[in-house]
């Protein structure tokens, strides 16, 4: 600035603060945690120089933290969920810290802190992101969206039904992201023809949310309906399957790491088998429900939205004519995307009958070392960019015209791949993967663990009840993947502190980190909506109240009842986790 520019010093500061608060962040919230460190350095010191008396010695070492591993580690913990939740720098550096900071405090050494990040689930997890964008790149997943709608039918209740549907079976194969990205401008493009058609508005008056000159009007309460639908079908649906979402592979990650020997495996078939019944068809079904009763006047015929829905199903013609313009533009199924499909299917095929659990399975028929669930993601993801989206040069093998000018095109791009693929993920997954096995060596989960042992005189319900409602809580505010990271090695530890199978009470617990519903930030759908339709969040989390309900419904029932079914082991505590 110029000096005739000089502004007032609370302006300034004020100011800098609003711009530069990220870099003050990474120097106060490292200081504000410091105490901790100072706290366990003294009490290490006390103890070891017999500076206190034996009573009150005796009380420090059983109940204030006398070893210092556990201590630095849970410095390091905290520091990274407050940097994760603040983002103060990306969430993808931050799951960095355990390479530096656990050897340097002599946790762990660098190589086995950097084998986390390219482990088997981390492979798994990369191989799956690639197959998801080689079914974008083909244009499959809009095929099969609009196919369904069309199957479904086109009144504003069927289509509602038909969208959410359709949202979340796609998002069992791909990212919660890509799915509601895909949709969001399917459902314009019907909301836009509704208008058209002066069927429903599909925006608020000014009169029923004032916005400020030059924004954008408010999505109506029927328009909310239909994209708050595909963001929450995009969240249920990841956690139907392990490649469906992060949370799910973290929890795998983590199961695996801390629970070698464990006869109970969260592989494909049985994750699906857990995860599908209650929490994926059941509450998709009633989060429909919900939707349909809040804004669309389900059971409220009278309503103004009831009578705009009703008017819609008069004209389900013209939306209908919508779709199938849609799907004419795409034209026949292209040896690209048939192709995409048989490696998609036979990917799956591989998953399920690795190791199905109830008979033996391809991978138990081989004589080869243990093979884990990436050597079937990348066997396929491989072979797409491989194969070439068309064969027409079988006829210039004959010598037949018209002769090629250019190479043709494989199935996968791996410009399109660098360029659409988070590999920060990766890192996000690794550095959760690391850090519990920090937190497990150090003892620090252990300790935690241990002080959560009252819930030992609970009901086991209870139990899972109360872990539950804290990650729907913590999920509400952070990424998913860090909070999975941050509460399931605690809760393990929680679970052999009080003689619970760990699948009964941390499963349950890993899928609530995923089904987040009220806020923009809880979410990546749920910021896509948010940005693309300019939804405001006091609708949103109202919008969630019930979705928020029947989520914890249904994870109780999993976590009480089914878990027993698909792990009839789990009733009892497991040997190999003492």
């Amino acid at each position: 600035y110029h000096s005739a520019d000089k502004i007032k010093a609370g302006d300034a500061i004020k100011r800098c603060c609003a711009l530069h608060w990220r870099g003050k962040a990474s120097i106060i919230i490292p200081l504000i945690t410091l105490p901790i460190l100072v706290f366990g350095r003294l009490t290490e010191n006390m103890v070891s120089t017999k500076a206190i008396g034996p009573s009150i010695r005796s009380v420090v070492v059983q109940f204030y933290l006398p070893h210092w591993q556990p201590i630095v580690c849970m410095y390091l913990v905290l520091n990274m969920a407050l940097f994760w939740i603040t983002e103060a720098i990306p969430l993808y550096l931050t799951a960095m810290f355990p390479v530096i900071f656990l050897p340097l405090f002599g946790i762990l050494p660098s190589e086995k802190v950097c084998s986390f990040y390219f482990s088997d689930t981390v492979v798994m997890f990369l191989g799956g992101l690639i197959i998801a964008l080689a079914i974008e790149y083909s244009n499959l997943h809009q095929r099969i969206a609009l196919t369904t709608i069309l199957i479904v039918g086109c009144s504003p209740r069927r289509l509602h039904f038909g969208l959410t549907m359709v949202t979340c079976f796609i998002s069992l194969w791909i990212s919660n992201s890509a799915a509601t990205a895909m949709m969001c401008p399917i459902v314009k493009a019907v909301l836009n023809e509704m208008e058209a058609q002066k069927i429903f508005s599909i925006y608020k008056t000014q009169e029923e949310e004032p916005m400020e000159e030059g924004d954008p009007p408010h999505p109506s309460t029927i328009s909310m309906a239909f994209y708050f639908s595909i963001a929450y079908a995009s969240s249920i649906g990841g956690c139907g399957t392990l490649i469906g979402t992060g949370t799910n592979l973290t929890y795998k990650g983590l199961y695996d790491t801390r629970f070698p020997d464990a006869t109970e495996k969260v592989d494909f078939p049985i994750f699906m088998a857990y995860a599908i019944p209650f929490v994926v068809i059941l509450l998709i079904i009633l989060v429909w429900i919900s939707l349909q009763f809040t804004h669309m006047g389900l059971f409220r015929p009278n309503s103004k939205v009831g009578q705009e829905v009703k008017k819609g199903t008069e004209g389900q013609d013209v939306v209908k004519g919508v779709i199938k313009d849609r799907k004419k533009e795409l034209g026949k199924m292209s040896c690209h995307e048939i192709q995409v499909a048989i490696l998609f299917i036979l990917m799956v095929v591989l998953l399920f009958t690795r190791k199905p659990g109830f008979l033996p399975g391809w991978a138990d028929f081989l004589n080869a070392k243990a093979i884990q669930s990436g050597p079937p993601v990348w066997a396929a993801t491989i072979i797409l960019f491989a194969l070439p989206t068309q064969y027409t040069f079988f006829k210039y093998c004959c010598g037949k015209a018209p002769f090629p000018g250019q190479t043709l095109d494989a199935c996968m791009s791996w410009i399109y791949t660098h360029k659409n693929t988070p590999f920060g993920l990766c890192f996000l997954l690794g550095g959760g993967f690391a850090l519990a096995e920090g937190s497990r060596v150090s003892g620090m989960a252990k300790m935690l663990g241990d002080s959560l042992s009252f819930a030992a005189k609970m009901p086991v319900p209870v139990v899972v009840g109360m872990c539950i409602v804290i990650s729907l809580f913590f999920t509400a505010f952070a990424s998913n993947v860090a909070i999975c990271n941050i509460l399931i090695p605690i809760f393990f530890e929680m679970a052999i502190a009080i003689k619970v199978h760990p699948i009964t009470l941390t499963l349950p617990s890993a899928l609530a980190c995923s089904l987040a519903f009220h806020l923009p930030v809880s979410t990546p759908p749920n910021a896509i909506i948010s940005g693309y339709c300019g939804v405001k969040t006091k609708y949103m989390a109202m919008a969630g109240l019930l979705p928020t309900f029947w989520a914890f419904l249904c994870l109780m029932v999993t976590g009480c009842a089914w878990t027993l079914v698909i792990y009839p082991k789990a009733s009892e505590f497991p040997d190999w986790a003492k």
